[in-house]
């Protein structure tokens, strides 16, 4: 069944452990540069190419809702996060690219948004060459950084080039496009936040204040001794 809504639609995934400014000033840039109606965020439940969150599924993603409530053109899809709590199995962006090709229809221009370096390292994920059916790619760039992917030999690089667009070229397909947008380059990394709040120190302004209201009530990053 066919969810309502025909605009192109943004999908971004991600640990989002927690999530950060940076992760909201990708969605706004990217629907601004890209075009697109909505941008849905998807907290992964179980990644398959990182350590493992330190904060539990659930509450990842309660921190992305809280975060989104207020903001129109913004929404969250929960489905990684309850499939991880009835399987182990790793969150594959092929699969939940395929789910929402069930939700959407077959019709509905779909584009998976990702930073460069994760779309540099494509040819690692699981049946990688299979996404460029099931969405477009708009890939985050920084100002003034042309974007590149190899030497110029490899599978990525000829898929690149094959199917490098532009804006305008997304709502004319499904699928199949990938095309780079320029961002305000921001240094902020979750990394650096858990360790910030590991710490006993303020992360005001690096993170949405409903996240920050929500790691602070129920103490999340601390460490046991809170030092």
């Amino acid at each position: 069944m066919n969810e309502a809504g025909t605009g192109v639609l943004g999908l971004l995934g991600g640990t989002f452990d927690p999530l950060h400014v940076a992760h909201l000033r990708l969605a706004v840039e990217a629907r601004e540069a890209l075009g697109l109606c909505e941008v849905r965020f998807v907290p992964a439940g179980t990644p398959p190419l990182r350590a493992v969150p330190q904060c539990a599924a659930r509450d990842r993603l309660a921190m992305v809702e809280q975060a989104l409530a207020t903001l129109p053109g913004f929404s969250v899809d929960p489905g990684e996060v309850l499939a991880a709590a009835d399987s182990p199995a790793p969150s594959y962006t092929v699969a939940t690219l395929e789910r929402q090709r069930r939700q959407h229809g077959p019709q509905r221009p779909l584009v998976l948004l990702l930073g460069a370096d994760a779309f540099a390292r494509l040819e690692s994920w699981h049946r990688w060459r299979e996404l460029f059916a099931l969405a477009h790619i708009g890939v985050a760039t920084r100002p003034g950084h042309e974007m590149r992917v190899g030497a110029g030999n490899t599978a990525l690089d000829a898929e690149f080039a094959a199917r490098r667009g532009v804006a305008t070229d997304l709502a004319g397909a499904p699928a199949g496009r990938i095309v780079p947008f320029a961002i305000t380059a921001l240094e902020i990394s979750a990394t650096v936040i858990r360790e910030r709040l590991a710490r006993g120190l303020s992360v005001r302004y690096l993170v949405p204040d409903a996240v920050l209201d929500y790691i602070e009530t129920r103490q999340l990053y601390r460490t046991p001794h809170g030092h």
